[in-house]
C-alpha cells in the first residue's frame, strides 16, 4: 500500500471486476451518457456498429434498442464484462479483444465507437487507427472521455479529497484524452479527420453519503483501486474528507465528458 506522499500507479488499472461491481460504481453515469454519445455518433437504422471497449454494455444496450442485436458488435479485454454483455444482450457478437487488435476485416463497419475508454487503451492512437481501419471509408468514428483534467469528471470529489491528504498521490488528470483538445489531437495522430468535438453531461443522485461512498470500496477503476490501496485508517480519513466535501445526502453529482466524432 502506497505511503504518505507516496505517488499511486494509475497505469496498473484493471477491470477484471465483475460487471455489477463497476454498474453501481459508474454505471449509472455511463448509462446516461450512451443515448447523447450515440446521437453525436449519428447512429442510425441500417447501419452496423462496433462498440470498442463495451465493458458491462451501457452503449451496447443503447446501440441495440437502437438497431437491434444482429447490427452490433462488441469488443471487451475483461472476461467478466464480455461474459456480462453476451448474457445481458443476446445477439450481439461479442468478442474478449483490445482496441489495438480489433479482430475484425477492414472497413466492415458505419461507426465504431469507444465510450469511456480511449483513457485505459495501452496505445490510444493505436486504438483509435485500428478503429479506423475497421470502419468504412467515410464511416463514423467516435470517442468519448470523462473531463478529469478540469474536475468535472464524476469523481472529481474523490480526487479532490485525495490530492487534499496526499499532494503526491498522481490522480487521472493525465489520462489520455482528459484534456481540452486532447481526443482531438490522439484522432488526427491516428489519421482520422475530426468532425466535431463536443461535451456530454450525465448526473446522478444519491440518497446519502453512504450510498456515494460504498461503490469506491469495490476495487473498480483508479479511484477503486487507489481507496482499496490504502490501511483502514487512511481509507477512512479518505472517507471523511469526502464527507466533509459532499455532506451527508442527499448528494447530486454531475459527470462532464469530452467527445469527439471523425471520419474514417
Amino acid at each position: 500500500m502506497p505511503a504518505p506522499g507516496e505517488a499511486f500507479r494509475i497505469g496498473c488499472v484493471s477491470f477484471d471486476v465483475a460487471a455489477d461491481a463497476y454498474l453501481r460504481f459508474i454505471g449509472r453515469f455511463s448509462e446516461q451518457l450512451a443515448a447523447p454519445f450515440a446521437d453525436l455518433a449519428g447512429v442510425r437504422a441500417g447501419q452496423r456498429v462496433l462498440d470498442v471497449g463495451c465493458g458491462p454494455g451501457a452503449l451496447a444496450a443503447e446501440l441495440v434498442r437502437r438497431l437491434g442485436p444482429p447490427a452490433v458488435c462488441a469488443v471487451e479485454p475483461s472476461a467478466s464484462f464480455a461474459e456480462a454483455v453476451a448474457l445481458r444482450l443476446p445477439g450481439v457478437d461479442v468478442r474478449r479483444a483490445t482496441a489495438e487488435q480489433l479482430p475484425f476485416p477492414a472497413g466492415v463497419f458505419d461507426v465504431a465507437m469507444a465510450q469511456l475508454v480511449v483513457h485505459f487503451m495501452a496505445d490510444p492512437v493505436a486504438g483509435l487507427r485500428e478503429m479506423g481501419r475497421v470502419t468504412r471509408p467515410g464511416g463514423t468514428v467516435a470517442a468519448s472521455v470523462w473531463d478529469h483534467a478540469s474536475d468535472r469528471g464524476p469523481l472529481a470529489a474523490c480526487w479532490r479529497a485525495v490530492r487534499e491528504l496526499d499532494p503526491a498521490a498522481r490522480d487521472v488528470s493525465d489520462l489520455a484524452g482528459a484534456r481540452e483538445g486532447d481526443l482531438a489531437r490522439l484522432s488526427a495522430a491516428a489519421r482520422l479527420r475530426v468532425t466535431e468535438v463536443a461535451t456530454l453531461t450525465a448526473r446522478a443522485r444519491y440518497a446519502s453519503f453512504e450510498e456515494w461512498w460504498e461503490p469506491f470500496t469495490l476495487g473498480v477503476g483508479p479511484a477503486g483501486i487507489y481507496a482499496a490501496s490504502l490501511d483502514p485508517g487512511r481509507r477512512g480519513q479518505l472517507r471523511e474528507r469526502c464527507r466533509g466535501l459532499l455532506g451527508p445526502g442527499p448528494i447530486e453529482i454531475s459527470g462532464t465528458a469530452w467527445a469527439v466524432t471523425c471520419r474514417a
